[in-house]
Parts: structure tokens; C-alpha cells; sequence
């Protein structure tokens, strides 16, 4: 399993490092929490926000399907284009609340726990769902690989790259959404308990230990909610491929 998930399923080529699967985790849990935390200066919550959503969209991309580039190059530029705008948008929308807040002066204790306990788990949810449909967009533009039962490739179908890009989405903003929610959840009974009261430092580091605990126990969950070799019914393929096949159900490599 641990080489399956060193190698790049449609190409045959290594992954970084940082990229593979088991890496995920320890990169992306820190990434996650400091770019939550309440930064004095909204362009420090930026600067983390840009670095959790570009290791992620470098994660999608690296393990997406790779079976049909626009361009014989590794990453083709439409592709490294719309990369780099989704990650700057994403960090931009991340950042406005903490912005908002600083530049018009919303102090007030309802404001401060919608904005830094509420907003955030829609907000994330969506933006990590939005960074992985733009990046794999090069997927559902010019469609990946279906195969019948015993692996032959039958053709290269839009549809199945979009039920592939819908799918991960889907399960990413699962992941994150949840690895937000219940953490602050917990936090919120833990910290009225008497050891917090009279320690009030120690919340940041249960927050953090919460919130590797909750990715831990999700990534699993969110790399197999829908089947990593996906499967689409023939009549919702295109006319080309029904006349190529009398399968019923076709396959593709979904990614992660």
C-alpha cells in the first residue's frame, strides 16, 4: 500500500514526497489550525491561509487523474494558471472576515464568535471543495480514461471526469468541515471544565491535539466515501463510448 500510494496512478510517476498520502496529515493539521487562529493582522492570517490552500491544491493535483493532459508537460500552464488564482481567491475569501473585523472595528462578543467560530466551518468547507474542482477543471474540460471490467480502456469520457472532480470535492469539504466543527464543538464543553478555567493556556494545544485527532480519524473516512475506482452507468456516458461497449458499468480512477 505504501508504494500504490508513492505512485501516480494514471502516469506511473513518482510523487513528492509531500504530496503522497501519508504525508497529508502531519503537513496539512498544522497548516489548518494556524491559519484558523485569531492573527493579530489580517495579512498573517493570509499568509497561512495561501500556504494551507496551496499545499492542498498541490495535493489534488498530484494525486488527480492524469490520463489526459491538455499538454504533454507535467502541469500544463492553463492548468498551473488557474492554480495559482484559485489559491489566491481562496486565501482572499478566508481572510475577509478577520479583515472585516479589523478594519471596522467588530468587537463585540457576538460578532467575535460568528465570525471566528461559526463562519469558518461553511466557509472552509466550500473554499476546500472550490480547490479541488478549478484545479482539476483540466479533468471534466477534456475528460479522463474509462474502463470496462478487465481494464481496458474504452475511451475518454467529460462526464466521468466530472463525477470524479464532484465526488473528491465532496469529499474534501466533508473532511475539513467536520475537522472543524468537532473540535470546536468539544471545545466548547471543555473549556467551561475546572482545569481550563484556572489554565486558560492550555486551550491552543487541545485545540491543536482536537483537531489531529478529528483529521485522523476523518482522512479515511474522506478518501473512501466514494470508491477510489469509480463507477459510472453506460447510458450516462457519451454516444461515442455506448457504441464502443456493451458493458453496463464502466470505470475511472477517481483520485483523492
Amino acid at each position: 500500500m505504501l508504494s500504490l500510494s508513492s505512485v501516480q496512478s494514471g502516469t506511473g510517476e513518482i510523487i513528492p514526497f509531500a504530496f503522497r498520502p501519508p504525508a497529508f496529515l502531519p503537513i496539512v493539521t498544522p497548516l489548518l489550525f494556524t491559519s484558523l487562529l485569531p492573527h493579530r493582522e489580517a495579512k498573517h492570517m493570509f499568509i497561512w491561509q495561501f500556504l494551507f490552500y496551496a499545499y492542498t491544491a498541490g495535493f489534488t493535483i498530484a494525486n488527480g487523474n492524469a490520463t489526459a493532459k491538455a499538454e504533454d508537460i507535467p502541469l500544463p500552464q492553463k492548468q498551473l494558471l488557474l492554480c495559482t488564482g484559485t489559491v489566491f481567491y481562496a486565501a482572499s475569501v478566508g481572510t475577509f472576515p478577520t479583515f472585516a473585523m479589523k478594519r471596522y472595528g467588530l468587537n463585540s462578543p457576538t460578532v467575535k464568535t460568528f465570525y471566528r467560530r461559526i463562519l469558518p466551518i461553511p466557509l472552509v468547507a466550500g473554499l476546500s471543495a472550490f480547490n479541488v474542482m478549478i484545479p482539476r477543471g483540466v479533468e471534466f474540460e477534456n475528460g479522463i480514461e474509462v474502463m470496462d471490467k478487465n481494464g481496458n480502456v474504452i475511451g475518454v469520457s467529460q462526464k466521468a471526469g466530472m463525477k470524479a472532480v464532484r465526488e473528491t470535492a465532496l469529499s474534501r469539504a466533508a473532511l475539513f468541515g467536520t475537522a472543524i466543527l468537532i473540535p470546536d464543538s468539544l471545545l466548547y464543553f471543555i473549556k467551561r471544565t475546572h482545569y481550563l478555567v484556572r489554565n486558560p493556556q492550555a486551550l491552543p494545544g487541545m485545540r491543536m491535539i482536537l483537531t489531529f485527532l478529528v483529521l485522523g480519524m476523518m482522512l479515511p473516512v474522506s478518501f473512501s466515501i466514494f470508491p477510489q475506482l469509480g463507477k459510472i452507468n453506460r447510458d450516462d456516458l457519451e454516444t461515442e463510448i455506448l457504441s464502443s461497449t456493451e458493458e453496463t458499468e464502466l470505470f475511472y480512477n477517481r483520485g483523492f
